[in-house]
């Protein structure tokens, strides 16, 4: 890959096929058009979220890449696609559906667009059969999972299959803030989940990741966190004196939470730049991908930009632009 590459973008499919499963779940997505270019999610009859025509239109999308520097974006679905609350024969069906909206925008563009899709992770093995179909999709170099499984954290043994999975195949995995826990903390507008309580579920997703045992059992596993991987820097001292202090936290991690942490991959949409420097302090330089959230409201317009306010050399910005996200997606530098 030539040119920045943004590992964190979002796709929304233009539509859904009416909803012909055997579950009568009316939490499958429509769209409802309402000018302009942009669209209403609706779920439930209600309206989850209004998106331009950049979540689905290539060339709208390339636009907008154009204007920020950004040459290749990895596409994901918008988290709340990833539909674990589904049987799941429809949550199946979802994915049919998102990762071929996926798979159209990089036949449009494919020097400029790659995919990380979506499996159903509420039924482990089937996740593994549609990590394994994506993996043999050249389109495809990973996938996005959620923080959580209708609340069971993603370091819980029963998704270990498909970790496993991932390390064998080289698949990157991009773990996304959904459904946090402690909303009900929140004093505000829900708007206040994406600034608040995504930090605090992203850094419970890692450390549970850590002593869980998976992050030390799969080495080899490429995995990123986004958001920076949330609260989790300011975590990772306390979790590395209660490695090295208390016993029955030693004992879940037969090596030390700073040594996991560096073989983790963190993007850099943290908005500040003394916390972005922090970041490459912690984790290293080598583990920091751009990240932008493009197109939806809380997207960083400018990463370039936030690259140079945090003072990094050539050397450093040619490593978060290009070498580690070519090393994360397994593709040429």
């Amino acid at each position: 890959m030539t040119g920045a590459v943004d590992i964190h973008a979002h796709v929304v499919p233009a539509d859904f096929p009416r909803y012909a499963g055997r579950h009568a779940d009316h939490a499958w997505p429509s769209m409802c058009p309402v000018g302009c270019g942009h669209r209403h999610i609706m779920i439930r009859g209600n309206v989850f979220r209004t998106v331009s025509e950049a979540s689905w239109d290539a060339a709208r999308r390339i636009a907008d890449m154009d204007a920020a520097g950004i040459a290749v974006q990895a596409l994901s679905p918008m988290p709340e696609l990833l539909s674990y609350w589904f049987e799941a024969d429809d949550a199946v069906a979802m994915a049919e559906v998102v990762n071929g909206s996926i798979a159209d925008m990089v036949d449009a563009r494919p020097g400029r667009f790659v995919g990380l899709g979506m499996v159903p992770l509420q039924a482990p093995d089937r996740a593994v059969e549609v990590l394994q179909a994506l993996m043999r999709d050249g389109r495809f170099r990973g996938i996005e999972i959620g923080t959580n499984v209708n609340g069971v954290p993603i370091g819980d043994a029963r998704f270990a299959p498909l970790f496993a999975e991932a390390e064998r195949l080289g698949a990157a995995v991009f773990v996304h803030a959904l459904h946090p826990v402690g909303d009900e903390r929140l004093v505000g507008p829900a708007l206040l989940k994406a600034v608040v309580s995504f930090p605090c579920e992203t850094a419970f997703a890692v450390a549970g990741l850590m002593t869980g045992g998976i992050l030390s059992r799969h080495p080899g596993l490429k995995i990123a966190f986004s958001h920076g991987g949330g609260a989790f820097a300011s975590i990772l001292p306390r979790l590395q004196y209660g490695w090295e202090t208390l016993k029955p936290i030693g004992a879940l991690m037969a090596e030390s939470p700073r040594e996991i942490a560096r073989r983790l991959y963190f993007d850099t949409l943290v908005y500040d730049a003394p916390t972005l420097r922090h970041l490459a302090e912690v984790f290293g330089p080598d583990r920091l991908l751009i990240g932008t959230d493009h197109p939806f409201d809380i997207q960083d317009c400018d990463p370039l930009g936030s690259l140079a306010a945090a003072g990094f050399s050539d050397e450093v910005s040619d490593l978060v632009t290009r070498r580690n996200p070519a090393r994360f997606l397994g593709t040429a530098a």
